[in-house]
């Protein structure tokens, strides 16, 4: 029987998706309606960039945000920490993910909002689907309504992320993968830059993504995908196959414990 305190979790739970989902939402809204404009350019070297797009996004999530949830703290990309930092509650907001991408015309980019330990959502600006999470199950809402995330790996599509730098190298890069007979005998590779293609994974559209990088579980770039696969049900870990966490690096989402077995054998080969 359900006490009166899972009661509460259960309904806590459920409002910080919801509010999640509106501040991912919010952002999405700005991402589109900038889209196509020619945009202010800020450098952040290395050849990273952000877009006057990435910083009005990001004002708007907060805005969404601070209205809904004004003691909690909130960690954006361009902006670092709003609020307090010593907050129980933290906020992780990456409000335009896919910047190359989105400068150049193509429409692959997401919007990502997460707070720590719990709700999470993922907006497609373009398509409109939110991807969302409550910490325990992941569905993906769209005009028709909610639909319960089912990752799949029969695509075989597995993205790989190429953009450097490869912290992991010699050890492991995500690039040497696509020269490997393995991986080409059972996946075939994508590229679509951007913390989107793990809200694929969750959702069947990907059987995995892989990607290196330096503890990416308090990312503002991976933390809603990370608990979107988490809660759907998929298989979730460093490129060395041990949990995301701290002193862990990379990322491997697959579909399901054949995928990243399989994924697995391929890196450490």
């Amino acid at each position: 029987m359900r006490t009166v305190t899972d009661s509460i979790i259960a309904r806590d739970s459920t409002d910080d998706t919801e509010v999640a989902i509106a501040a991912a939402r919010a952002g999405a809204d700005v991402v589109r309606d900038l889209y196509g404009r020619r945009l202010a350019r800020i450098d952040k070297g290395a050849g990273d960039f952000a877009t006057a797009a990435d910083v009005a996004a990001e004002k708007a999530i907060l805005g969404s945000l601070r209205a809904a949830r004004p003691e909690d703290g909130v960690f954006g990309e361009e902006g670092g920490q709003q609020g307090a930092a010593g907050a129980a509650r933290q906020w992780r907001v990456d409000p335009l993910c896919g910047t190359l991408n989105y400068a150049a015309g193509t429409m692959v980019v997401a919007v990502n909002v997460a707070l720590r330990g719990g709700a999470a959502a993922v907006a497609d600006p373009f398509s409109g689907e939110v991807f969302c999470t409550d910490g325990e199950t992941a569905w993906v809402r769209d005009d028709d309504g909610d639909t319960r995330l089912a990752p799949t790996s029969a695509t075989r599509l597995v993205d790989v992320n190429l953009d450097p730098p490869f912290p992991s190298a010699p050890g492991f890069r995500a690039v040497d993968l696509l020269a490997r007979p393995r991986f080409a005998e059972h996946f075939r590779p994508r590229v679509v830059s951007s913390t989107l293609a793990l809200a694929w994974v969750a959702a069947g559209k990907r059987a995995a993504y892989v990607t290196d990088g330096q503890d990416l579980s308090e990312s503002v770039h991976f933390a809603a995908g990370i608990a979107l696969c988490r809660a759907a049900g998929c298989v979730v870990t460093g490129v060395d196959g041990a949990p995301v966490g701290p002193g862990v690096r990379g990322l491997v989402a697959a579909a399901d414990a054949g995928t990243h077995e399989l994924l697995m054998s391929v890196i450490r080969g």
